[in-house]
């Protein structure tokens, strides 16, 4: 960005010389001259000579000059965006008082920070943090189960963290009308831009439930204005408003990425505008390299180091408050439930080597890969042989549970042998007392592996129950460990190894996670290993004490579970994905409570009109810029030619880019989609519109709020006969089929 209009500006802003609205800076600093005896009036920003201009980016000779007051914001026109935006987000909070949507998984997490009771989630912890603090803070005593949409809250005090999603969802128009303003400096683009997030529907409604959408825009939206507002302090490097905006933009960069790994496109739009401004930096022959280092390690501790300490800070701040062994242990390694109070292995003793006649349990080192179990559901007709499922389920279960027997004999004796490397075992199933088997039939998913069932009855079977114990890293004679040992089981018979493949079964499986016996004998976790639980009278214990991992171990594993949960992220049978395209044409909402004409309805809808101008803003501003771009270079001398250059390639390409940051990338994932993943960049198509045809919205402006009167029932919910029914109020307003309300 170049500099502000003011009088120690080197370029004149691009909005300051394109935007009539905007009336002239005027110098009202300290060095002001002295009124005459006649009033005088104001002074106009004027242009420094070519000598003032050069080194502005250094440390001496931005120290001379002066600055005028162009860090005017107009007070009524932002209290009037807030007030707005609060009465919008506020109109009945606490409608419907039932579960709605996703609140049935952040409620719920929020009710285990409370309880302090350790789960599992996808998405890092800060949201869901935030969510946990605001409803103990409002009297919310954590008891309620979420057990899933359209369950009555009843007495439990909900309203408190929709309150707060409320709070931060309100504050995004006033950002977007604040980044607006200081990009153009035009009052009518930042309060154009402002209304089309107060009327706008889906904005409303994710700000109105307990989700992490309107904090994870909170952040993004104080990020770009922070990063804005630095750009626009390059002539006054290193004074305490520049490192203000450039700290303030770190702690946002954190925030964002705390929240949702959707962070990362906020941080490559800050990391690109750095790059760039430091390669201006480095173009500045007046500037000493001493003084560029300054630069660069002044932005490498604000935008770096600061944001990985206050993210490092939250997984602290997570791991601290729930120490509770809960329903995400399972998910997690051996040495990391140990931490966990009330975990079996939380301060356990157990027998540190296995033997025969040992009752354990084995989990797979594959992250989130699971523990070896069976049940008496068996497989489907056509799914291989028609014999006992074995799974690798995510939760500890008593059906987890494996007898180890000799190959030919069950007599245990007083003394137990020890299993060592190369030892032959059969694996006999607790519950259903059926042996770990595999044969020459295919599995149900990896169709080059071979499938895996539990076989016989009262543990007798047939040599296909045979497995040789292979201590990884180990030679023969070397004993099994409980916990630091990892195992792979070797099938005697087809010579495959015991493997987790890391897919989820269908429905018949119940959802379970695959187990195959793989003919790829390279190691790999989905074949390691290793004994958690282990249980034999016959054998001394010892503490587990010393097993517990560091936090940079617990922190690493982490991030590998919640990037592996993340991409394994699949449609169940029957839910519709949503696809990218279907997005910035509003092709199709999200039902967020209710179905039938007798249930209280709210549906997950973006304002159309709103949306589709959006979707024309984008296409005119490429339009825009590319018509520019060609006259520039055939040197045609266009009236406001360059002044527009400025507008379109600073403020619009800067929010452009940033749309495009947190949209494409959608295309490239593999895991499900859903409508709302499109709105942080719908914040900066917004922007953008309001930069890009300020005079054609400016004639919509006065209908936005006829339009969203109209379409206001699908954000505070409806009651009645579906918008196809002729009686219906929503009825004439679906005007797309795939419109479900």
């Amino acid at each position: 960005m170049e500099g502000r209009c003011g009088e120690g500006s080197h370029t004149q802003s691009p909005s300051c010389a394109a935007v009539r609205s905007r009336k002239p800076c005027m110098d009202t600093g300290k060095h002001r001259e002295k009124a005459s005896s006649k009033k005088t009036e104001p002074r106009r920003a004027t242009r420094p000579s070519s000598s003032d201009t050069r080194g502005l980016n250094g440390t001496s000779t931005e120290k001379r000059l002066r600055y005028s007051d162009c860090d005017y914001t107009p007070l009524c026109p932002l209290l009037s965006v807030a007030a707005l935006s609060l009465c919008t987000r506020f109109y009945r909070i606490t409608e419907p008082p039932h579960v709605c949507w996703d609140e049935t998984h952040f409620g719920k997490m929020g009710s285990y920070y409370i309880n302090r009771t350790f789960f599992f989630d996808v998405h890092p912890p800060l949201g869901k943090m935030l969510i946990g603090l605001a409803g103990y803070l409002t009297g919310y005593d954590g008891t309620f189960p979420f057990i899933k949409p359209g369950d009555k809250y009843e007495h439990h005090n909900y309203w408190g963290m929709r309150g707060f999603c409320a709070v931060l969802g309100s504050c995004l128009p006033p950002f977007a009308f604040l980044v607006v303003l200081e990009l153009s400096h035009s009052t009518p683009a930042a309060l154009i831009t402002a209304s089309l997030l107060i009327f706008d529907t889906g904005y409303i409604t994710l700000s109105q439930y307990i989700l992490l959408d309107p904090i994870l825009m909170f952040f993004i939206m104080g990020a770009v204005l922070s990063m804005v507002k630095f750009n626009h302090q390059r002539l006054r490097p290193f004074s305490w408003s520049w490192w203000l905006w450039l700290l303030l933009t770190g702690v946002n960069l954190s925030g964002s990425l705390g929240v949702k790994f959707v962070g990362l496109f906020n941080i490559l739009l800050v990391g690109i505008n750095t790059a760039w401004d430091l390669w201006r930096l480095l173009g500045d022959l007046h500037l000493s390299l001493v003084d560029f280092m300054k630069h660069l390690i002044a932005r490498m501790f604000g935008l770096i180091m600061l944001p990985l300490f206050l993210y490092t800070t939250i997984f602290a701040v997570h791991f601290v408050i729930l120490n509770r062994s809960g329903p995400g242990d399972g998910f997690f390694s051996s040495a990391f439930q140990s931490r966990l109070i009330g975990n079996n292995l939380h301060n356990a003793t157990m027998p540190e080597y296995l033997a025969y006649g040992s009752i354990i349990t084995l989990k797979n080192l594959r992250i989130a890969g699971g523990y070896l179990h069976s049940h008496w559901h068996l497989y489907p007709e056509g799914v291989g042989a028609h014999q006992q499922q074995v799974t690798a389920y995510l939760h500890k279960d008593y059906n987890n549970l494996w007898l180890v027997k000799r190959p030919n004999s069950d007599d245990f004796t007083w003394n137990p042998e020890l299993i060592r490397h190369g030892d032959i075992i059969r694996l006999e199933h607790k519950e259903t007392t059926r042996n770990l088997h595999s044969h020459l039939h295919e599995a149900p998913l990896t169709k080059k592996h071979l499938q895996v069932t539990g076989y016989g009855i009262n543990g007798t079977g047939d040599p296909n129950d045979l497995w040789q114990v292979e201590v990884c890293g180990g030679k023969k004679g070397d004993p099994v460990k409980v916990l630091r040992s990892k195992v792979r089981l070797l099938h005697r018979s087809t010579g495959c190894v015991l493997y987790s493949s890391g897919k989820t079964l269908p429905k018949w499986g119940w959802e379970q996670v695959e187990v195959t016996c793989s003919p790829y004998l390279k190691e790999t976790p989905n074949s390691q290993w290793n004994i958690e639980d282990h249980v034999n009278p016959k054998l001394p214990n010892i503490s587990l004490h010393v097993l517990k991992p560091s936090f940079l171990e617990i922190l690493l594993e982490s991030h590998i579970v919640m990037i592996r949960g993340n991409s394994g992220l699949k449609p169940k049978d029957n839910e519709i994905n949503s696809k990218p395209w279907h997005w910035p044409i509003n092709y199709q909402g999200l039902r967020f409570s209710g179905v039938n004409e007798t249930e209280y309805r709210v549906y997950l809808l973006g304002n159309p009109v709103i949306w589709w101008l959006n979707l024309f803003s984008l296409g005119l501003f490429v339009v825009m810029v590319s018509l520019c771009c060609v006259a520039l270079q055939r040197g045609a001398k266009l009236g406001g030619t360059k002044k527009g250059k400025q507008v379109l390639m600073e403020g619009g390409g800067l929010l452009f880019l940033g749309w495009l940051l947190h949209y494409l990338p959608f295309y490239t994932m593999g895991r499900i989609l859903y409508y709302h993943h499109y709105f942080p960049a719908m914040l900066f198509s917004s922007m953008l519109t309001g930069i890009t045809t300020l005079d054609l919205v400016g004639m919509l402006s006065t209908k936005l709020g006829s339009f969203f009167y109209l379409f206001h029932p699908l954000s505070y919910g409806m009651n009645g006969p579906l918008a196809h029914d002729p009686t219906s109020s929503m009825a004439g307003l679906r005007w797309l089929d795939s419109w479900e309300f």
